[in-house]
């Protein structure tokens, strides 16, 4: 019976964070819909040539304009590198497509606070910086064409039919008129459901680990592990185990913001909550991909570099938000079994699963639904007659 009480809590605090995130998680997905049908992958391809600082700067504007799974950030990342990306462009869309997307800013703001919104869209670039930087300093040419021979060997990793689609708007003309089209109204649903698909079971496991972990682990452990009683300590001990334990959760996308709501409360440093966001991309299933992807010395050089970046990230981060007296006083994150009255969250969220379930019936009704079969194609996938058919086709990058 105790059991049962206990799987019950769980789910209930599960439940009452997918309540009060669900209307933000449609804006978000809605509105990178819209980015990613006004984007052309051929126009990304062609800009991503060299690691000069504006074709990364290029990177990180289309990354942030991308898929946010992080497979998919991932798949799609060894495609351009593979149709001529520098490898430190590829690189830096990957992080911004998982860590820089409206997306997770809205869920950030709305389960956490609004500082964290801001410390991911000042820390991914101070991530990126870092990054490019460690690249030129540790990654040799040598080791560069050994990672391409091994991507080009094309072997299949996770999501690469979803990276392989190209579901912009194919026609011209102004932004506006494209969009309010019945072509981009397609495209806008098609990307939507896809991009739902491909993060729906990252993002539910993120509220099934929270909601246990929320239940289940006494905030006696978190205060211990975080060493909560000593705030320097816990300043410098936070980004260092914030991506340690987001690597040992296997949650990615943005699936892993339910848990940071979870450490926050348990007492995480505001640098350690930024830290554990940005390792959704060395998680165990995505480091087994990078060793497919690009080799094994290549996959330990990914890990080290990114660890060390996402450390440093949290911490500038954590000086820049305390000096400016922007860390949160308080640790209110809403992980609490709260329940559903007639307030502000149930009617957004009415509203905007009425906008959601606009964009699923136009997707059904314009031949998408055999696209959902070949999200986890092959690389080399091409084409799609059902997406074809509307000017936007499924096209391999």
């Amino acid at each position: 019976m105790r059991a049962l009480d206990a799987l019950g809590r769980a789910l209930a605090l599960a439940g009452s964070m997918t309540w009060q995130i669900t209307w933000s998680l449609i804006l978000g997905f809605t509105l990178s819909a819209v980015v990613q049908a006004l984007v052309r992958r051929s126009t990304v391809i062609r800009l991503l040539g060299d690691d000069r600082p504006a074709a990364l700067a290029r990177a990180a504007g289309f990354g942030a304009a991308s898929s946010s799974c992080s497979y998919a950030a991932v798949a799609l990342a060894r495609s351009l590198f593979r149709k001529g990306a520098s490898f430190t462009a590829a690189m830096v869309f990957e992080i911004a497509s998982t860590n820089l997307v409206i997306e997770l800013g809205i869920i950030l703001a709305l389960l956490i606070a609004w500082q964290f919104t801001l410390a991911e869209f000042i820390g991914g670039p101070i991530m990126i910086i870092a990054l490019a930087v460690a690249f030129r300093l540790f990654v040799s040419q040598r080791l560069v064409a050994g990672a391409r021979r091994q991507a080009d060997r094309g072997l299949a990793g996770s999501m690469e039919g979803h990276a392989a689609m190209d579901m912009s708007i194919a026609s011209s003309g102004p932004l506006r008129r494209r969009l309010l089209s019945r072509e981009g109204y397609t495209s806008v649903s098609h990307i939507f459901v896809m991009e739902w698909a491909a993060v729906l079971r990252d993002v539910l496991g993120g509220l099934l680990i929270a909601g246990a972990v929320g239940a289940w682990v006494p905030a006696s452990f978190w205060q211990h592990l975080f060493l909560a009683g000593h705030p320097l300590a816990a300043q410098i001990w936070g980004p260092l185990i914030g991506p340690v334990i987001a690597v040992l959760s296997f949650v990615c996308s943005i699936g892993n913001v339910p848990l940071a709501a979870v450490l926050w409360n348990g007492g995480i440093s505001f640098g350690g909550v930024v830290s554990f966001i940005f390792a959704d991309l060395i998680i165990i299933p995505i480091l087994v991909i990078y060793r497919k992807y690009y080799g094994t010395r290549m996959m330990l050089v990914l890990l080290g570099l990114f660890y060390a970046t996402m450390v440093l990230a949290g911490y500038l981060v954590e000086l820049i938000f305390g000096g400016l007296g922007l860390v949160p006083a308080t640790r209110a994150a809403k992980v609490t079994d709260v329940s559903i009255t007639w307030n502000y969250t149930t009617i957004l969220n009415i509203v905007f699963l009425l906008v959601a379930v606009a964009l699923v019936v136009r997707f059904l009704a314009s031949g998408g639904l055999p696209m959902l079969r070949m999200m986890g194609g092959r690389p080399d996938d091409a084409g799609h007659p059902a997406h074809d058919q509307h000017a936007h086709g499924v096209t391999d990058l």
